[in-house]
């Protein structure tokens, strides 16, 4: 089955991701991570908003309290209300940035890194409190990607994209086990990026050099494709105020002659019903 598309961003973002739905504010914040910006986009009015950032950032998140926690080159950082910055923590490592992020059923942010030569196990995937704790969950992936959580809580899905696999752990309390394969992306069809799952517990996995989004069933059975008219497909997330819209972003960099649409914020609306997303507890 597949699905059409509307282009909701016409953009050029060097590496857009992390499509978010913040959904006190009425808006979908989203990232191009080499071009060290944060966008909003409203679409109930169309408004549009760019900040850059002082360095690469993986993802934006709300806070539960308000403002935005950053997971930046650098560290974890915190954007409060009145938008001054300062970090929840600070690590500088020479040669990684930051990558994806998902905030977890309990309001802990799991944030992703990887090498910018993308070396086999240069990344970590950490779990960091609202209280600024951070714990190595993964510490020899090497881009990690998509993160995500079942309807009810206990199973947790995730992506390391050299792998080609979608992979699903058990969860309770903060932690995994139990790792095991969702599903492997077959070879010529791209790799698998970012994530999100659906109220029917269906996992949407962005594919890049693959120009699609595709729904795996809890079973891991491919029954939906989004094919898109651009190679990278970084992310997806479900937005709106009904949480029935899907959001996709994309990647322009590295490509040669002109960019079109590559870069640009996609939507597909009516495409499923997504999770209400937690907020961040810091």
């Amino acid at each position: 089955m597949t699905m059409p598309y509307d282009v909701a961003v016409r953009a050029e973002a060097e590496l857009g991701e992390g499509p978010t739905w913040d959904a006190t504010a009425g808006r979908l914040l989203w990232i191009d991570i080499l071009g060290s910006r944060m966008h909003t986009y409203d679409p109930a009015t169309g408004r549009r908003t760019v900040r850059r950032t002082e360095q690469h950032i993986g993802a934006v998140k709300p806070r539960a309290g308000g403002g935005l926690v950053l997971n930046l080159r650098d560290g974890i950082g915190l954007l409060d209300p009145d938008d001054s910055f300062r970090w929840l923590h600070h690590e500088p490592v020479p040669g990684r940035r930051a990558n994806d992020a998902a905030i977890a059923p309990d309001g802990a942010l799991w944030a992703g890194t990887m090498r910018y030569d993308e070396a086999p196990g240069g990344g970590t995937l950490s779990r960091v409190t609202g209280g600024g704790t951070v714990e190595a969950v993964l510490d020899d992936v090497a881009v990690s990607n998509g993160t995500g959580w079942s309807p009810d809580g206990r199973l947790m899905y995730y992506i390391d994209s050299p792998t080609r696999r979608v992979d699903v752990f058990d969860y309770a309390d903060g932690r995994i086990s139990g790792r095991r394969t969702l599903t492997v992306i077959e070879e010529g069809v791209g790799f698998p990026d970012g994530l999100t799952v659906d109220a029917e517990g269906c996992v949407w996995v962005a594919l890049w050099q693959g120009s699609a989004v595709r729904r795996y069933t809890p079973g891991g059975e491919l029954d939906r494709v989004i094919e898109l008219p651009v190679s990278l497909v970084t992310a997806c997330a479900f937005g709106g105020p009904d949480l029935t819209d899907l959001y996709i972003t994309t990647a322009r960099t590295g490509l040669t002659g002109p960019p079109a649409l590559a870069g640009s914020l996609f939507v597909v609306p009516g495409a499923g019903k997504g999770l209400a997303q937690p907020a961040f507890a810091g």
